[in-house]
């Protein structure tokens, strides 16, 4: 079975999640935007062994510590989208310009595509690209856990923003009505920031993208 623990890093507070699965006890870090001893720690007091990093997207603060993170450990890198690639090449100036310590750019072993699948231990999750908040951002899905890592594309009573270079209103919400919704209504999602919810949920009340929006 897939588990999860939220470690929230960044003066954004942003959701790093560390996926693991409970056979195996091999974890993945997702969105390690900084804070690293916190993650580490994290990982330490769970009993996982963190053997891979996935990336939503390449805002700082989901990105910003990949690159210390993967040599630290030695691991490998997969996404986001290579759309995506030019928000990791300019990382070092996102750092300067929202006051975080300097980081570095970086190219992913792996850029990932719609449809692509990508394993933790022996538990496999989907890819979902899902552009909007920007090009290049994917969704991982656990179809035998119910649980979508969803980054910043949606969040508990609101969507993702769309006012960065590249952004997209329009594909942002059908990146959420098209390729979400049909996941399910007991799907439960980790959002970029702020509490948990269930699509379900949102369905039902979000103002921007629920069926009574």
């Amino acid at each position: 079975m897939l588990r999860y623990q939220i470690v929230p890093v960044t003066p954004f507070e942003q959701n790093c999640s560390i996926l693991w699965c409970d056979q195996t006890r091999k974890a993945a870090v997702v969105d390690p935007g900084g804070n690293l001893e916190r993650i580490l720690k994290a990982a330490e007091t769970l009993g996982v062994s963190i053997e891979l990093i996935l990336l939503t997207h390449g805002h700082i603060d989901h990105a910003g510590g990949t690159a210390a993170l993967a040599r630290q450990l030695a691991l490998p890198v997969e996404g986001p989208e290579k759309e995506d690639a030019f928000w990791i090449n300019d990382l070092p100036k996102q750092s300067k310009m929202f006051g975080f310590p300097q980081v570095e750019a970086f190219t992913p072993g792996r850029w990932l595509e719609d449809g692509d699948t990508v394993r933790v231990g022996e538990e496999t999750l989907s890819v979902i690209h899902c552009p909007g908040h920007t090009p290049g951002h994917v969704v991982f899905f656990s179809e035998t856990a119910r649980l979508a890592v969803v980054g910043d594309v949606l969040f508990a009573g609101s969507i993702g923003r769309t006012d960065f270079p590249r952004g997209n209103h329009k594909d942002l919400i059908n990146s959420i009505r098209q390729k979400l919704w049909p996941l399910g209504k007991d799907v439960s999602f980790i959002p970029g920031h702020g509490p948990m919810s269930t699509f379900g949920d949102e369905r039902e009340s979000n103002p921007y993208v629920g069926d009574y929006a």
